[in-house]
């Protein structure tokens, strides 16, 4: 169990050299914040302006892509200062968003996961979302890691591992109890994967939730 801003309405979360991303929604105090994985401390962080609505995000290289929930644009920054480069538009909502080395993969609330050019944001291709031939809705918060796509669902303790190529799931984590009772007053859903680089675990936590949890997901 590590320590957690209470007050980060998390929606996305990622690890890379070192550093834990995380942004932040609600509008009027949505934020991109770069910080410490383990102690949670923000190194420093940048706030959207009040019009936005924070959303998923995911590091390219030396850029971070911001999404934002129903206004249709993506902010694109500079990794190390956080700094706004530019602003892409796009249809529909913003939810999660991820980087599988190649592609951006991006949620909006739907059973559709979208595959956009990492450079010019462009959609290039999309998958529907099943398990076990029935569609999986409200995917949120995602990671891409080991040729995967991890995704939190809204509203539940679950999060799906899907298999790209095809939008099957492949497997199913029960995160329910992970928080515990005497910290669940005033905690919200559960949204924030995180991958730890070189290793098989991951950080997880909520919104407002107060811890973070490195775990190792295996068969029940």
């Amino acid at each position: 169990m590590l320590p957690h801003d209470r007050s980060s309405f998390t929606q996305g979360l990622e690890i890379a050299d070192g550093t834990l991303y995380e942004g932040t929604g609600l509008r009027g105090s949505s934020v991109l914040r770069a910080g410490d994985p383990l102690s949670g401390a923000a190194r420093h962080e940048v706030r959207l302006p009040a019009e936005f609505f924070g959303e998923g995000i995911t590091v390219t290289g030396d850029r971070i892509w911001q999404l934002t929930w129903q206004e249709g644009v993506a902010f694109e920054r500079d990794r190390a200062t956080l700094r706004e480069l530019r602003r892409v538009e796009y249809p529909g909502e913003g939810w999660g968003l991820c980087f599988d080395g190649n592609r951006l993969v991006m949620s909006d609330g739907s059973d559709r996961l979208t595959f956009r050019d990492p450079e010019t944001f462009a959609q290039v291709g999309e998958v529907s979302v099943t398990r076990e031939g029935s569609p999986v809705e409200e995917l949120n918060e995602l990671e891409c890691a080991g040729g995967q796509v991890w995704a939190n669902v809204w509203g539940s303790d679950e999060i799906m591992r899907i298999d790209p190529a095809n939008g099957q799931v492949t497997a199913v984590v029960n995160a329910e109890g992970l928080l515990p009772p005497e910290q669940r007053a005033g905690a919200d859903v559960l949204n924030g994967i995180a991958a730890v680089p070189g290793t098989d675990e991951f950080l997880i936590t909520g919104k407002n939730w107060p811890s973070m949890f490195r775990v190792r997901f295996v068969p029940a």
